[in-house]
């Protein structure tokens, strides 16, 4: 059975309605099976950047330990925003592990051109071992084991480092083989699947704090993960990013999220 980690964390998004992201991880956890869910006790204030230019710097740091303390082979981890992944992934052996990015934003700011300071738009950055010492992985991913699944949603200093990776686009997913085959060509060994919801079509999910049109369905999604499942083995992975603006919203998407818990787990 899969182990999962519900990591209730909202101090990295840049969203004005970032707690929404707590009962957005609460929602999911209470369909998660008891015995094999563990829910990390984030902190509730928003912490200090400590002369850093990345926003809530303290929090990120305490919920980093947490996680580290927390984390076994092959976690699930519920979300909270999408830096819980640099988290999870500085927290276990990584030299041979390929990270498949699905978000409808690539996150590969630096904290000098972010402009927000939120650090879940760093996040992938920080997987490469960019940005923030205190935060990013050392040593970090290769570029050559990083594919994106649906960037979309592109700031124009994320354009020239997305280059350099390894992406699929929505309409890549009408192959289901191509997420696998794209990681087998990685050369890595295992797989960490990281998927923030809004990587999904708008019609697909409400409770996203930033929707981006033209997205994936969660039918083609779940298809292209489970058919990577099929031939490289899963180090872990992420679902971020739920944030129900209503219990009503929460109910209504449930059924999507849990398709995707159901692919990677």
């Amino acid at each position: 059975m899969a182990r999962f980690l519900i990591v209730p964390q909202w101090q990295g998004s840049p969203s004005a309605r970032a707690m929404l992201l707590v009962d957005g991880a609460s929602a999911i956890a209470g369909d998660l099976p008891r015995a094999a869910t563990t829910v990390l006790d984030v902190p509730v204030e928003a912490g200090d950047s400590l002369g850093t230019k990345i926003h809530r710097l303290s929090a990120l740091h305490q919920v980093r330990s947490l996680v580290g303390d927390a984390m076994s082979p092959e976690t699930i981890i519920i979300g909270g925003d999408c830096s819980v992944t640099v988290a999870a992934l500085g927290a276990i052996e990584h030299d041979d592990v390929a990270v498949v990015w699905c978000d409808a934003h690539p996150d590969l700011h630096t904290p000098q051109s972010s402009p927000s300071g939120a650090f879940s738009g760093m996040a992938l950055r920080a997987l490469l071992g960019d940005g923030e010492p205190q935060l990013a992985l050392s040593p970090g991913i290769a570029e050559s084991r990083i594919v994106t699944v649906g960037a979309r949603e592109i700031d124009e200093a994320e354009h020239e480092p997305l280059a350099r990776l390894t992406q699929l686009s929505i309409a890549d997913l009408d192959d289901p083989d191509a997420l696998a085959t794209a990681v087998l060509g990685t050369g890595a060994s295992r797989v960490w699947v990281h998927i923030d919801v809004d990587v999904l079509d708008p019609s697909e999910i409400v409770g996203v704090s930033l929707p981006a049109p033209f997205g994936a369905t969660a039918a083609a999604l779940g298809a292209a993960i489970r058919a990577l499942r099929a031939r490289v083995p899963l180090a872990g992975a992420t679902i971020a990013g739920f944030a129900p603006r209503t219990p009503l919203d929460a109910v209504d998407d449930l059924g999507t999220i849990l398709r995707l818990v159901g692919a990677v787990a």
